[in-house]
């Protein structure tokens, strides 16, 4: 339960109608074995204790009574597992009938949630024996023999897994999550971050695309985790099969789902401290509606979970090809349309860009073409300029000659060594000490012959550098760092060369396919040393780390508000067989430090659309001051370190 896990199961048993003997065994052999799986938040399917296909055979007391000893034997057998177990029942209160979800924990039922909508339509005739559950929690006794409970019934009733904090589970049945105002929602203001819904819901054709969709939006509108048990084989097949779709949803992604018709469990791990700074992050996510509500506590203990959920290595690239494909085209119209948009408002007609052969500079290079394509402009209005200098390579100068001259753009050549090493004699550098100043002399230069150009043009410089680099403040400050319009501030570098990949897929013409992938297959360098037997020998990822690492970093950190020692583990997780611990730890160290010292460079960043959830404009999602001090997240990273 460290960081905020929890794992949840749902669980169909195989079950006989009415053998109410015989479902405690199937129940109590599940609770049993996802208990073992890890789970600690384990749902049962709707009226599981009796079967939810008994038709009028509720209304007879003898399979009632059943109920209530069937009830307390399940409860019985939760006694010392540490687990909450939710399990439906028929129940009787005040001489009416219920369909309701026990909540059970540790040999005692800690509360029971009756259904609230009552479906009496198509298959559905439940309003023939249920009674629409009460809201506000009034008291209910169980009595079974000798034995006597008593706890609260009443929808309006949340579980406070005091593991945790901030975990509080709310229950619904079935048809509830699909009316317009489910209790759920109400459950969710009231608190409830984790929502279990114990259902029987039957299958027809395309029925279970529509199920999943409702248990994913439910989720994502609540902000909230939800665990849907679906009862399965055993049910009656008279007039209805039952497929046992469990599902497990999380903010709108489905964390898991069974196969269909084969009785079973499956776990997910629910991450509630995520939901909880999504539901802060959110200024109109209104909680607080308490009212009428009755909190009932969990004294479960902190254990740790351990973790079946995966975590994608490229948080912001879909691993799935098509969705990866619209999601290149998406980010490429925000792109060039934004771009579009400033040339309007500007009026002016022409585009001023360095090329150096490396990805960014491709990327932009392509951007600028597209929108001045949509302005109707022509490309030669582009003027692109590659600007030599020290660490240039014969592939990269050749490959930004070659993008330039195959997109049709104005392509410029600007020696700048010698400006720079006048320069360099000017404010007294030894050319051969290649420190910070030498590197940032020819970045700055660079800039400058870009904005002149830009001047006697009448065009605005186009921007280049990415939004990881952003991150890290890997950037000349008032060189790279500056333009007029920054088409990849948004961008994180992973993305960047799937969005030139794709390019290259779809722009149907041979040549700039085949530079494209040549600029796809150039180390990333700003190439601001000298080149070692013609070839790069300054890399930046030998710097300041992979980017696939720092991209990570940057998305658990920014989107999801994770601290350093959970993003360590996951991070562990998702690139295990990559990285190295150790690795990963060097690397996530100087993500922060770097992140803390150059938010500088982020508070006077040029304008530039925002294409995903997560970016670093001082306008838009990241408010921070560039004074702000690091050393508590440095803290718990050292103490990673030493343990």
């Amino acid at each position: 339960m460290m960081h905020g896990f929890i794992k949840t199961a749902a669980v169909t048993p195989g079950i006989r109608v009415a053998d109410v003997d015989y479902n405690v065994g199937r129940i109590c052999a599940g609770m049993d074995e996802a208990a073992e799986g890890g789970a600690k938040i384990i749902v049962f399917p709707e009226l599981c204790i009796t079967g939810y296909t008994c038709g009028d055979l509720f209304l007879q007391e003898l399979l009632l009574e059943k109920a209530k000893e069937g009830l307390l034997r399940v409860a019985e057998h939760t006694k010392g597992k540490e687990v909450l177990v939710f399990a439906g029942v028929p129940a009787v209160r005040e001489n009416k009938l219920y369909n309701a979800a026990a909540a059970l924990y540790d040999g005692k039922v800690l509360g029971m949630v009756p259904k609230a909508n009552i479906p009496t339509y198509a298959e559905f005739y439940e309003g023939r024996y249920f009674t629409p559950g009460n809201e506000e929690p009034a008291e209910y006794v169980l009595r079974c023999g000798r034995e006597e409970q008593r706890f609260p019934f009443g929808t309006k009733l949340l579980f406070e897994v005091e593991a945790i904090e901030g975990l509080k589970v709310g229950c619904e049945i079935c048809e509830d999550v699909w009316v317009p105002d489910s209790p759920g929602n109400a459950h969710a203001l009231a608190g409830a971050t984790l929502l279990v819904n114990l259902s029987a819901s039957d299958e027809t054709v395309g029925k279970d695309e529509y199920r999943e969709m409702l248990v994913k939006s439910a989720s994502a509108r609540m902000i909230a985790g939800y665990v849907y048990a679906s009862a399965g084989e055993g049910e009656s097949s008279q007039d209805l099969v039952f497929g046992g779709h469990n599902i497990i949803a999380e903010n709108g992604t489905v964390l898991v789902q069974a196969k269909r018709f084969e009785n079973g469990i499956v776990y997910g791990d629910v991450d509630i401290h995520r939901l909880l700074h999504e539901r802060r992050r959110m200024s109109t996510f209104s909680a607080g509606h308490t009212e009428g509500y009755r909190v009932v506590p969990v004294p479960m203990e902190r254990t740790e979970t351990k973790l079946c959920r995966t975590f994608g290595a490229m948080p912001f690239v879909p691993g799935d090809k098509s969705v990866r494909e619209k999601r290149c085209e998406e980010i490429l119209s925000i792109q060039s349309y934004g771009l579009k948009k400033r040339y309007e408002h500007t009026g002016c007609k022409k585009a001023v860009l360095g090329i150096s052969g490396g990805l960014d500079s491709t990327l932009a290079l392509l951007v600028t073409v597209r929108a001045f394509d949509l302005l109707g402009i022509a490309r030669e209005n582009v003027v692109s300029v590659t600007m030599p200098c020290f660490g240039t390579t014969d592939r990269t100068y050749d490959n930004a000659r070659r993008l330039a001259r195959v997109l049709g753009t104005d392509l410029r050549e600007v020696n700048i060594r010698a400006a720079v090493s006048l320069h360099f004699e000017d404010i007294g550098q030894d050319a051969d000490r290649h420190d910070i100043t030498y590197e940032n002399g020819q970045a700055r230069e660079r800039t400058q012959v870009l904005m002149d150009i830009a001047n006697m043009e009448n065009a605005l410089v186009v921007g280049t550098g990415d939004m990881s680099e952003l991150a890290l403040g890997w950037a000349t400050y008032n060189g790279d760092h500056m333009s007029m319009y920054g088409v990849n501030a948004g961008v994180p570098k992973t993305l960047v060369r799937h969005l030139v990949q794709y390019y290259a897929d779809t722009c149907g013409n041979g040549e700039l396919e085949k530079v494209l992938l040549d600029v796809l297959d150039t180390p990333v360098s700003p190439e601001l040393l000298p080149p070692v037997d013609g070839r790069i020998s300054q890399k930046t990822e030998d710097l300041v780390g992979p980017y696939e690492l720092h991209d990570f970093f940057l998305y658990y950190m920014l989107r999801c508000g994770f601290a350093p020692g959970k993003i360590y583990r996951i991070a562990r997780t998702a690139f295990e067989g990559q990285y190295g611990d150790a690795v990963i730890l060097k690397w996530l160290k100087i993500f922060y430090r770097r992140f803390f010292a150059q938010q500088f460079k982020r508070s006077c960043l040029p304008d530039g659309p925002k294409v995903g959830s997560v970016a670093v404009s001082p306008r838009g999602d990241l408010r921070m001051p560039s004074d702000a001090c690091g050393r508590i997240w440095l803290e718990e990273l050292e103490k990673l370190g030493s343990a």
